[in-house]
């Protein structure tokens, strides 16, 4: 059984001082929870902020975005070693937002995915389809390119992947724990069939998860967790979700 891995991604989200606050009323909340690893992926302005009131507790601190080269002349990039110096032993790579605003190809993806694995930096790779592309019948297509364009040829030590059904993300949508099942399972053969360590590589849901369908998705045997947008933004709302990811 993987332990359950819970995730918070805030996107552009919370200044400083909302992110010390919400840390302050966070960790009581979770105190002592050794069950589920919890991850929280503040914006950059935030990061050594929330390293700092994280460091020794059960949390772990990410980073929504890092860049593929190291070092040089790429004004406003962010790079592995910037985010390991702030405390980060996370990066979330290839949400669909990416995808979709700032139109990141699975290359790029990748190419991102091998340098924050070069330098140390653990990856949630996200993949999932658009509603036109599962009303047409596509969904596995997706997640194979996906998943093909966005590993490459690498392994699969330190990474985890989301499945985020793009339909499900901040839409109020969720889809049903038989439909995220049933790509985490594509997902998992998927892995099994093309990469070595696929047994040991957890799966998260991302898409709406909310306290009171995070327990049902959990239920599911290829669900090993979840990457949580919008409802990871109030204290309560993310305690409540870390608690019922509890097997």
């Amino acid at each position: 059984m993987f332990k359950p891995f819970i995730s918070a991604n805030w996107k552009m989200n919370k200044n400083l001082e909302e992110t010390v606050d919400f840390i302050k009323a966070f960790l009581p909340l979770t105190a002592g929870i050794n069950d589920v690893d919890i991850l929280i992926a503040p914006p950059f302005t935030s990061l050594s902020a929330a390293a700092g009131l994280l460091k020794g507790t059960n949390v772990k601190l990410g980073a929504q975005n890092v860049f593929y080269e190291e070092k040089g002349a790429f004004t406003g990039e962010i790079s592995p070693a910037m985010l390991l110096s702030a405390g980060c032993t996370h990066v979330i790579l290839g949400h669909s937002e990416r995808r979709q605003y700032f139109h990141e190809s699975d290359e790029i993806v990748n190419r991102k995915l091998k340098t924050a694995r070069k330098n140390g930096l653990e990856v949630i790779l996200c993949v999932g389809e658009s509603l036109k592309e599962r009303e047409d019948n596509k969904t596995f297509e997706v997640l194979d390119r996906q998943l093909s364009g966005s590993l490459g040829d690498g392994n699969l030590e330190g990474v985890t992947i989301a499945y985020e059904p793009i339909w499900a993300i901040g839409t109020g949508r969720t889809a049903t724990k038989e439909q995220a099942n049933e790509a985490h399972t594509f997902i998992r053969g998927w892995l099994k069939k093309h990469k070595e360590g696929a047994e040991t590589v957890r799966i998260l849901y991302g898409g709406s998860v909310t306290p009171e369908n995070i327990a049902s998705l959990m239920s599911e045997p290829e669900v090993n967790g979840g990457l949580v947008g919008g409802a990871s933004l109030k204290p309560d709302s993310f305690a409540g979700i870390v608690t019922g990811a509890r097997k």
